[in-house]
């Protein structure tokens, strides 16, 4: 694991930062062409019921820099239904419809994308260690025709997550780990996984979920097992399932820790991870550079700048000792310390 200085604000995070303000003044002639309708694809890789607000924070975005719907853009969206075998159809529907640029969500959707969409330029949306995945040749400069937004997972995000859930509801002897073996990237996060757990003096279990129809038998086997704690790695399957899953962790009585804040609206007990619905408006600014001339090769993939660490207070009574319950509460912004100097070296 890396970056477990004080979290400081580093001169990449502040330049991210400034230009990102920049990007968001308004202009009086913002996107190009005028009498332009441009044409923009979006795959995301749950179900619009419940991460519309995805799309919603992409098109605010999009507001922010002067577009208009219907007028200088149209958004055609695509829903994978956390299928991700529908990937490369969904991909295939939005080239037959020519769309000038596509913006996708996931590890899982972005590595498709590199597979299907070869000349399109395409906007990945939390892809976890896209270099390390291949998704791109460096971070700084992509190459190809993906660049995008990372979940910065690979820079420590496990460990921090069982720190603080650690420091909430302590003591955790024995901790069952929902993960899907078939997502890119995730086995990664399983061995940081398990180091971070031997730092802490935690016994680690992980359990492979594959299909959402087996995580009533995994949650039964947890119980056998004696586990007293749950994490949840995220992938398209397990965040499109997090009702479930949260649902079942409440019944089998496993205080739990998610990677993002939709899992706390859930009704999880506790999250902490990066802004999902913050790095789909930041998107809608490499939509504009790209619409506007640049290349995805030549556009740095960018960490998130918001992460969140949510105890939801209805669920963490009586889960959480009354120390933590006293410092927690529903929502606060927590910076990470990857984004230290030590971190980022």
């Amino acid at each position: 694991m890396r970056g477990r200085g004080v979290p400081v604000t580093t001169r990449r995070a502040f330049i991210g930062t400034l230009a990102g303000g920049l990007l968001a003044l308004p202009h009086a002639a913002h996107a190009q062409e005028p009498g332009r309708l441009w044409r923009i694809g979006f795959m995301e890789a749950g179900a619009p019921a419940t991460n519309r607000h995805f799309l919603e924070a992409f098109k605010r975005g999009l507001s922010e820099l002067g577009y208009v719907e219907g007028q200088n853009v149209v958004i055609v969206d695509r829903w994978a239904d956390g299928q991700v075998d529908r990937f490369p159809a969904l991909l295939n529907e939005l080239i037959q419809l020519k769309a000038d640029i596509v913006i996708v969500s996931s590890t899982a959707g972005a590595v498709a994308a590199k597979a299907v969409v070869t000349t399109i330029p395409v906007v990945f949306v939390g892809a976890q260690d896209p270099l390390g995945v291949g998704l791109v040749a460096s971070l700084g400069r992509p190459g190809g025709n993906l660049t995008g937004f990372s979940q910065a997972e690979e820079d420590g995000l496990v460990g921090k997550r069982l720190e603080l859930f650690k420091e909430a509801v302590p003591p955790i002897p024995r901790l069952a780990l929902i993960w899907n073996p078939t997502a890119p990237g995730v086995a990664l996060r399983l061995n940081e996984a398990r180091a971070a757990a031997a730092s802490f003096g935690v016994i680690l279990r992980p359990f492979e979920v594959r299909d959402a129809k087996e995580l009533d038998g995994v949650f039964a086997e947890m119980t056998r097992e004696r586990m007293t704690r749950l994490m949840v790695l995220a992938d398209p399957l397990t965040v499109r399932n997090r009702t479930q899953i949260v649902n079942l962790a409440a019944k089998s009585r496993l205080p739990a820790i998610y990677p993002f804040l939709e899992f706390a609206r859930a009704g999880g007990l506790m999250a902490y991870g990066p802004s999902v619905p913050e790095l789909f408006r930041r998107a809608a600014t490499y939509v504009d550079k790209i619409l506007k001339g640049a290349k995805p090769a030549d556009l740095p993939v960018e960490q998130p700048t918001k992460f969140e660490l949510i105890i939801n207070l209805k669920t963490a009574d009586p889960a959480a000792d009354p120390g933590a319950r006293r410092r927690g509460h529903s929502v606060r912004r927590a910076p990470h310390p990857a984004l230290s100097p030590e971190g980022r070296g």
